[in-house]
């Protein structure tokens, strides 16, 4: 039987069962109200800990929408998203076989209210929220302590990136949408009434108020307490000021866009990596200077011990999973074909004859065997550089500070300082992946479009592509990109099919949520320029 987190008064009900901690019943024998849970956690802190690490625990955990003896090999969280929508773009190809869970992606048939991927979406969402309202709920909002401060700032901080992430999926962008149709807005203040009555989707404009204002108190918090961050699983100052940076870059608020990146790159200990860091796979280890924020998975975890339930998987070429047995993922030869030979990134794929400069001899071998095809992924690397290891526990990227960079040339240009966008540009793409490299843009658009380049090579395969088509007002043009041929679509934009459907039976069990236009796949066409 599928597991189905829904905003509705019968699930309402069971997650607040399950979401029970010993801080509900603690001291006192009994359930405790929320002043009483607020007096607890002032006078100890620390029994609040188990539910701040259950917020970024939620992010990747297997079987928690369905169920294990369900077999939904795609059930495995935050990356599930960044798979799914990775596959709706031009630049991640992969065949529609049974081996690529993705495929309804590829192929949009995703856009379905009863389809895994938004079943999967809603409820990893949700769930990430459900849990974040529990911590925010049980302290203090103008707590002094710092313990507490740090702690509800992450659980502020998370909440806006779900809903952010929600409202990215689920409507289109910001600009010119501002009364459509956005979230529900679940808080720690209304999920009883929303248990008895359900709940209406908010607008565009207070879904972004709403995440603004968590993510406007999130800073504040980090910025007052004393405390600091365990590992990279928890949001720091400079992780919430980048994710409010992209909040307003898909706002098109460039000012303010420029003024987080910025703000991220002051205070981030965090740096680039270098061109050879990146000549060889990578992209695997959350203590690698150039990442900000990520996944932290262990071999523990259970998405590691399925063994080929996790992003790795889905994923790596490198490694033992779905995508060596057949899912291979492969970049577009189109894009493939515009990287110059002087950019390290070209190497981050195999080319038409299925070589790398970039790996290492026996990964090479390896490869060549598997029968990898041309322009397959060579991106991420494995733990121990044990080609082919079914051991995939390796760490997944949440934010590097690469973006920042990208977001301030973005911003630079588009609030008016086109030369300083160039500027920062050329600066960073011959500072760390390509020396020849020189963009020579005189307009914002154009600078726009150069930075959008840029963003499709650097973070291709990290969940950010789909968002940047849908923050740009961008199509999806498939003619010449090597997709099946079942998959080959020029979907424009604005087109209902590039949202998604909120899941049918959450709109059956909560009668104040209207969802979107229903659709139907698109039709393929042929491969024709």
């Amino acid at each position: 039987m599928k597991k189905l987190y829904k905003i509705t008064p019968y699930v309402m009900l069971g997650l607040m069962v399950a979401g029970c901690t010993d801080l509900d019943t603690e001291p006192l024998s009994s359930t405790i109200t929320s002043d009483q849970k607020e007096e607890v956690v002032e006078s100890d802190p620390s029994r609040l800990e188990a539910s701040v690490a259950a917020v970024a625990a939620n992010f990747t955990q297997y079987a928690k929408i369905y169920t294990e003896d369900d077999n939904v090999h795609s059930d495995i969280g935050y990356p599930t998203i960044m798979l799914a929508t990775e596959s709706r773009g031009t630049d991640m190809v992969a065949d529609i076989t049974g081996y690529n869970w993705y495929s309804n992606s590829a192929d949009y048939s995703d856009c379905l209210n009863t389809s895994t991927a938004t079943i999967e979406f809603w409820g990893t969402l949700y769930n990430q929220i459900f849990t974040a309202n529990n911590v925010i709920g049980t302290v203090d909002n103008e707590t002094e302590d710092p313990t507490l401060q740090y702690y509800l700032a992450q659980a502020l901080a998370v909440r806006a990136f779900d809903y952010f992430t929600l409202i990215q999926l689920y409507q289109f962008n910001y600009k010119g949408h501002e009364s459509a149709m956005g979230m529900p807005l679940i808080t720690e203040q209304n999920a009883t009434e929303v248990a008895a009555n359900g709940c209406a989707r908010s607008t565009v404009q207070e879904t972004y108020d709403f995440i603004l204002a968590d993510l406007n108190k999130a800073i504040e918090l980090l910025t007052a307490t004393t405390k600091e961050r365990d590992d990279k699983r928890y949001v720091s100052l400079d992780v919430a000021y980048g994710i409010r940076a992209r909040v307003y870059l898909a706002m098109h608020n460039y000012a303010e866009a420029l003024k987080d990146a910025e703000a991220a790159l002051a205070k981030t200990t965090a740096t680039p990596y270098s061109r050879a860091d990146v000549s060889k796979p990578s992209f695997i280890n959350i203590e690698d200077n150039s990442w900000m924020w990520g996944i932290l998975i262990t071999e523990q975890d259970r998405v590691s011990t399925t063994g080929i339930c996790n992003f790795p998987s889905h994923m790596g070429s490198l490694n033992y999973g779905y995508a060596s047995v057949g899912g291979w993922r492969r970049i577009s030869p189109k894009l493939y074909s515009e990287i110059p030979a002087s950019d390290v990134r070209k190497g981050w794929f195999l080319n038409g004859e299925g070589v790398s400069a970039n790996l290492p001899a026996a990964a090479q071998t390896y490869i060549t065997g598997k029968k990898a095809p041309a322009y397959t992924q060579v991106k991420y690397g494995v733990l121990n550089d044990q080609w082919g290891t079914d051991n995939n526990a390796t760490d997944i990227i949440l934010m590097r500070v690469e973006e920042m960079y990208l977001i301030k040339a973005e911003a630079q240009a588009m609030s008016g300082n086109v030369s300083g966008g160039v500027s920062t540009l050329n600066s960073f793409v011959t500072a760390y992946r390509d020396p020849s490299y020189q963009c020579t843009a005189t307009t914002p658009e154009a600078v726009q479009e150069a930075v959008w380049q840029q963003r499709r090579l650097e973070f291709w395969g990290e969940g950010m592509a789909y968002f940047d088509i849908m923050r740009l007002n961008k199509g999806v043009n498939r003619l010449g990109c090597g997709f099946p041929t079942t998959a080959v679509f020029n979907i424009t934009a604005g087109d209902p099919v590039q949202i998604y459907s909120i899941p049918n039976k959450e709109v059956q069990y909560n009668p104040l949520l209207e969802n979107n236009p229903l659709v139907s796949a698109p039709t393929p066409i042929p491969d024709v320029e």
